[in-house]
This record gives structure tokens, C-alpha cells and sequence, in this order.
């Protein structure tokens, strides 16, 4: 098709396109009733005309007042001391408890038998876990009894319960700890002759958590002992043989998973670990 069929046409759209600009504005219909126009075109309100009534908007009302009793800490202080609790409560159950020895014993446990990878972390950190719960069972007891019961009832007030609290804590660990690495932390801080009630905390964690360093790898020796000679007759069989170049770990696998099915191990260990803080 040729340029001169074209141009007829163009120039009948562009004189449709020129008439239509051209044609005046009509007036606006009037709305129809209860129609709001949009905002950017609504007619601002008369003078002297009421504004409609405004409704009021949602409010969210926080009372931090302190409590009426004297003594007791305010609401807005008890839920900074939860906050911090929660923070630290992984700190506290990792060295204020029994958990420390126990994870660092079921570590050496998996590395004497030479299998890195089973069982899984998740499942020690779980086993460590739940014997912790058993093991302060009865320091837990001793806690709600003596300072979380009388300060729900309100007869006890806050700093009272949290010094109580603390003693039981406080007791477990001292029974738990050497007097040499008390004594060793008491002269670091510059403290005199003290009895054992009256030693702080800040001096019984740190001596605590060591001494709980100690007892864990004195038990992770004597559990490496038995697969230790495990591992020397493999090799010394593999040498007599002439099997250099066959790995003693993988070959002495199977004997230490045997020997510790039949001495059914778990329960040694699960046995020795309880027996541990009973004594």
C-alpha cells in the first residue's frame, strides 16, 4: 500500500482528534443524593457550619505505677528484672548448675569413641539438659518453698526473696566447689578471712565453674583408658600383620562400640555423672 492511500485517512483522524479539542466543556452534572465527592474536590465547610462529630480514636493505655505496698518494686522495674532474667538465664543454667560437668563429660564420652558426629550435639545438649532438671530438682524445691511462694502470696518482699533465692544456689555450689580454688579466688579479690556463709557469689561462681572444669577432666581420663588400649592392640595387631596402611581407627571402631554395648556404657556414665553430685 502506497503513501498516498495512507494520507486520507491520517487526515480524517487528525481533524477528529482537532474537533474533539475544540469542543467546549460541558457542565458538570449535579451528584445524585448521598454522594461524597473526592476529597481533593469536596467544597471546604461554610463559616458557622457544625463540623460533624469527630469520633474518638483507639488508645493504648500502659500503667507503670508503683505497687501500694512499701518495699515492693514498681511494674515498670519487675519487667526490666524479667527481661535480664530471661537474657541471662542461659548463663545461669550453664554455671550455676550441674550442666557444665555434665556436657564436657558427654563430649569426652564421644570423642573416646571416635565418632565425632554421633550422637548429634543436639541430643547431648538435650540429655545435659534434662539431667540438670534432675539433678537441681531438689534446689528448685528449696527455691519456690523458701522465696518464690511467700513473694507471689505477699508476704515477702523482692529484694528478700532474691536474697533467698540465692542461698540454696548458693549452697549447691559451695558443695560442689574445692577449697583450694575458694581460696585461690578469695585472695584474688582481696578478701580477709571469711566464713563460707558469708563468701559472695562473685567469688563462689567463677571457683565453682572451675573446680567443675577439673572434676569433668578427671572423668574424661578415666573414660579415654579403656578405648586407649583398644586403639594399641588394633595397631599393634596391624603392625604384626603387615597392615600399615590400614587405619587403626577404622578398624578399632567396632571393638570400642562393641565393649561399650556390652558394659552398657550409657548407664555407667548416666550413673557416675547423678552419683557425682550426691556425694
Amino acid at each position: 500500500m502506497s503513501a498516498a492511500c495512507l494520507r486520507p485517512g491520517l487526515l480524517a483522524v487528525l481533524c477528529a482528534i482537532a474537533a474533539f479539542l475544540a469542543a467546549p466543556v460541558r457542565a458538570q452534572a449535579p451528584a445524585p443524593a448521598g454522594f461524597a465527592p473526592f476529597a481533593p474536590f469536596a467544597a471546604a465547610p461554610r463559616a458557622g457550619a457544625a463540623a460533624p462529630a469527630a469520633s474518638s480514636p483507639l488508645r493504648l493505655t500502659l500503667d507503670l505505677e508503683g505497687s501500694e505496698k512499701p518495699g515492693q518494686l514498681s511494674v515498670a522495674v519487675q519487667i526490666v528484672v524479667v527481661m535480664t532474667l530471661l537474657t541471662l538465664a542461659p548463663s545461669l543454667v550453664l554455671l550455676m548448675t550441674s550442666f557444665t560437668r555434665i556436657v564436657v563429660v558427654l563430649g569426652f564420652v564421644r570423642s573416646a569413641l571416635g565418632v565425632p558426629n554421633a550422637p548429634a550435639n543436639q541430643i547431648l545438649i538435650g540429655l545435659s539438659l534434662f539431667l540438670t532438671f534432675f539433678i537441681m530438682g531438689p534446689v528448685v524445691d528449696r527455691v519456690q518453698k523458701e522465696a518464690l511462694t511467700p513473694y507471689l502470696n505477699g508476704s515477702l518482699a523482692a529484694g528478700d526473696a532474691m536474697e533467698r533465692a540465692a542461698v540454696p544456689l548458693k549452697d549447691f555450689m559451695l558443695k560442689q566447689t574445692r577449697t583450694r580454688d575458694l581460696e585461690y579466688f578469695l585472695e584474688l579479690g582481696g578478701f580477709g578471712p571469711t566464713s563460707v556463709r558469708d563468701v559472695p557469689l562473685r567469688v563462689v561462681i567463677p571457683a565453682f565453674v572451675i573446680s567443675e572444669l577439673q572434676t569433668a577432666f578427671q572423668m574424661g581420663f578415666f573414660l579415654f583408658l579403656p578405648f586407649l588400649v583398644i586403639d594399641f592392640l588394633v595397631s599393634s595387631v596391624l603392625m604384626a600383620l603387615g597392615m600399615m596402611m590400614m587405619p587403626p581407627n577404622v578398624v578399632s571402631l567396632p571393638f570400642k562400640l562393641l565393649l561399650f554395648v556390652l558394659v552398657d556404657g550409657w548407664h555407667l556414665i548416666v550413673r557416675s555423672l547423678v552419683e557425682s553430685f550426691t556425694t
